[in-house]
Order: C-alpha cells, then sequence, then structure tokens
C-alpha cells in the first residue's frame, strides 16, 4: 500500500511539472518546448554530449553553469550576456569574475554552428546546459523551453541587484519578487547550492569577530572549528569550501538538512533558516515536515528553473543568433 500511495505521489509530481512547463511555455514570452525540433533538432543531445564531457574530466563547471545561467537571468534577462567579452561587461563585475564554464558552452556552440549556422542562440545553450548540470550530478532533469534570442547589451553596472552573500531574507526577497519569483521559489533556487563551492574570502568574517561578542551565532558550534582550520584568519581567501558539506557533487537536500543543523556556509543561506518566512520551505524540502506538507525537491526545483529561465527573454525579432557567444554579431 506504501508503495502504491508513494507511485501515486510521484505521478503526481511529475504531471504537475509537466503542467507548469507547458504552462510557462505558451505563456513564457515565445519560448516553447522543442522550438529548434525542425531547424536543428541534434540541439538538445550535443550541449548535453559536451556538458558531460567536460564535466567527466572537471565536475566543477557543473555548478559553475548553473550559477552562470543565474546570474545571467537575473541581469538584462535570460539572453546570454553574461558571455559577452569586453572592459566594461557583465562578466568583468565584481559578483561574476569566479564564474567558469565559458569555455563549455562555447565548445556547444562551436558544435551547434557547424550542425546548425545561425539557428541557436548562447541564451539557450546556457539554459540547457544548466539543466545538464545538475543531471550530470544525479539531479532531476526537466523540459527546457527554448526559443531565447541573444542580447547585444552587457555591462557590469547593471549587476548590481544580484542577490549577494550578506543580503538579508527581505532583501533576498525583494530581489526575486522584482523577476516574479516567490518566496518558495527563492529558497529552491538557493538550493543549488547543494552543488559547488564558495571562496573563504565569502564567508570567513562569520568565524571569528562577526560581532563584539565572538562569531556568528547561528553557526553550531562544533562546526566552527572545522570551518576554521580550512578558513584560517589571514589565511588564502580563494581557497575553496563545499556549500554542502559532505554532498558537495551531489544533487540532493542534504543542503537544507545542513541549514537545519547550523551549517550553512553563507551569511544568506543560513538566514534561510533563521527566518520564517522561508525556514518553512526549508524545512518541506529537507525533510522535517512530511505528507502532504513536504515538497520534493527535486521537482520544484525543475519548476523554478523554467520559472526563472523566462525571466525578460528576447524572442522573435529582438536581440540576434550570435555566431560566437563571446561577442556581439
Amino acid at each position: 500500500m506504501k508503495g502504491f500511495y508513494n507511485y501515486i505521489v510521484l505521478s503526481l509530481y511529475v504531471l504537475l511539472l509537466t503542467l507548469a512547463t507547458t504552462i510557462i511555455s505558451v505563456h513564457g514570452q515565445g519560448t516553447s518546448i522543442g522550438f529548434y525540433k525542425g531547424t536543428c533538432p541534434q540541439v538538445e543531445s550535443i550541449v548535453s554530449k559536451t556538458v558531460q564531457s567536460h564535466f567527466s574530466s572537471d565536475p566543477s563547471i557543473a555548478p559553475g553553469l548553473l550559477r552562470m545561467h543565474f546570474h545571467d537571468c537575473f541581469v538584462q534577462g535570460c539572453d546570454g550576456s553574461i558571455l559577452i567579452d569586453g572592459p566594461n561587461t557583465e562578466k568583468t563585475a565584481g559578483p561574476n569574475l569566479l564564474l567558469r564554464g565559458y569555455d563549455v558552452i562555447e565548445d556547444a556552440k562551436t558544435q551547434l554552428e557547424d550542425a546548425c549556422p545561425g539557428v541557436v542562440s548562447c541564451a539557450d545553450i546556457l539554459a540547457l546546459a544548466a539543466r545538464d548540470s545538475v543531471v550530470a550530478t544525479r539531479g532531476q532533469s526537466w523540459q527546457v523551453p527554448t526559443g531565447r534570442r541573444d542580447g547585444r547589451v552587457s555591462l557590469a553596472s547593471d549587476t548590481s541587484n544580484l542577490p549577494g552573500f550578506t543580503d538579508s531574507v527581505d532583501v533576498q526577497n525583494q530581489k526575486f519578487a522584482a523577476k516574479n519569483l516567490n518566496t518558495q521559489d527563492l529558497v529552491t533556487l538557493v538550493g543549488a547550492h547543494t552543488i559547488g563551492t564558495s571562496a573563504c574570502q565569502f564567508f570567513s568574517y562569520r568565524l571569528n569577530n562577526f560581532t563584539a561578542t565572538g562569531p556568528d551565532s547561528t553557526i553550531d558550534t562544533s562546526f566552527l572549528p572545522q570551518l576554521r582550520a580550512l578558513c584560517p584568519q589571514n589565511g588564502d581567501g580563494n581557497r575553496r569550501v563545499a556549500l554542502d558539506t559532505g554532498s558537495q557533487n551531489k544533487f540532493d537536500t542534504s543542503f537544507f538538512t545542513n541549514l537545519r543543523n547550523g551549517r550553512g556556509i553563507l551569511e544568506s543561506d543560513q538566514k534561510l533558516w533563521t527566518d520564517s518566512s522561508t525556514q518553512q520551505y526549508v524545512r518541506r524540502f529537507e525533510g522535517s515536515l512530511r505528507g502532504l506538507f513536504g515538497l520534493r525537491f527535486d521537482y520544484e526545483f525543475g519548476r523554478s528553473m523554467v520559472k526563472m529561465s523566462n525571466i525578460e527573454v528576447k524572442t522573435g525579432t529582438q536581440g540576434e543568433i550570435r555566431r560566437v557567444c563571446s561577442a556581439i554579431n
């Protein structure tokens, strides 16, 4: 009976995710499932194989591509503007300096230009690569609506509204709401930190003199010695530390369990547990609330990613299809 119940619940999630994807593909400003079916049917296969090839030799490109897509969508919409080279483009801004995976996108673009010249946008390649990065780390796949066109504007000054590692939950909510993403989307998408790492410079300030009385009190006291050993005072600020302790290479729900246990690495992440408006979603993902109150993170992540990937997209005659992703035609 229990197995049958689980089957029914799983089937309902699949149905809801499919319906959500279909609705967004119809009303998502012109993107659709299978947009390249007649013009470049091998697009998803090429991008998937490219991501897997790079991931096999360097697993760190998975969180890099996922973060890159997120940063692209929050600035000028999901138009590939993060990929453009130049002295004052988005990729030169502070929040983007450590992004990785540009070579993966260019590799896929080169192959697609050989197979289908002038057809597939860099923005769509990035959206597909983000999904394939999750799959590479054993996460759930989802259908990606395509049909985005590439933007012609990329300015470092436009990145000021990207979510930051010291943001309060109120500020995070405001930034997400400005992109028509709600509180559940916020918690879900921050869950991308289940894979990847952060440099010590972005959280080491929490470990010692965060307040007049010492370290950030939201950090589990038994976890502090481990973090201090990884990021000693006056140590290498570029040293990388897993955002999801114990499970940095697997797309799972342990990130939320770590938040519950005071083991969030970034200040903005840990605040998702200490704020009541977001804690309810953390609990529903990590398992404290089960049954009808629980949420399946893998399916909800796909739904929120589809929603995010349609932020201010350019379609039809807007923008262009770049010949190379790093330069405007």
